[in-house]
C-alpha cells in the first residue's frame, strides 16, 4: 500500500515527468468543470429566451466553451493546461479587483459580487492540481523554435 503510494507522488516518464497524482487531480477538475459547469452553463443556453445581453452573452459562452473542452482535458490532461491557466488567471483577478476592495472596506456580504466570490475560490483546486514545474518548463522556459528531432534530444532533469 505504502508503495503504490509513493508512485502518485513520483515523476512518471509516461506522462512527461508529471506526477501521477496532479494527472488525477487534473483530471477530477476537467470532470468537474465539465459535468458540474457544463450542466449549468448548457442549460443555461440552451434555455434562454429573448435577446441577450452582449457582456452576459460573453460570459455564458465562455464558460459553456470551457465546460465543453474540459471534455478533452479528461483524455489529455496536459495537452488541455492552457484552458485551466486562463481559468485560474480570470478568476484570481477577478478576486483581487472585484472581490478584495469589496471584502476589505466590509461591503463583500450582500453585494452583487457575494455569489461570485464564492464560486470563485474553488479556484484553488486547478492551483493545486496544475502540475507547476510542467507548466514553466512547456510554456514559459520553452524554445520558441521547437522541431521534433528535438524533443527527442531533449534532457529532463
Amino acid at each position: 500500500m505504502l508503495a503504490s503510494l509513493k508512485t502518485l507522488f513520483t515523476r512518471n516518464a509516461r506522462y512527461d515527468d508529471v506526477r501521477p497524482i496532479h494527472i488525477y487531480l487534473l483530471r477530477l477538475v476537467y470532470v468537474l468543470m465539465f459535468f458540474v459547469l457544463g450542466k449549468t452553463a448548457w442549460t443555461h443556453v440552451l434555455t434562454h429566451r429573448g435577446p441577450w445581453e452582449p457582456n452576459d452573452a460573453i460570459a455564458w459562452c465562455l464558460w459553456t466553451a470551457f465546460a465543453t473542452l474540459a471534455g478533452l482535458g479528461i483524455i489529455h490532461p496536459l495537452k488541455m493546461l492552457p484552458i485551466l491557466l486562463l481559468e485560474i488567471f480570470y478568476k484570481v483577478l477577478w478576486l483581487v479587483i472585484v472581490a478584495y476592495p469589496l471584502w476589505s472596506a466590509d461591503q463583500l456580504v450582500g453585494s452583487s459580487a457575494e455569489s461570485t466570490t464564492s464560486s470563485f475560490l474553488w479556484v484553488i483546486l486547478p492551483i493545486v492540481a496544475v502540475p507547476w514545474r510542467y507548466v514553466f518548463v512547456n510554456y514559459v522556459y520553452a524554445n520558441t523554435e521547437r522541431t521534433p528531432a528535438a524533443d527527442q534530444t531533449r534532457t529532463t532533469d
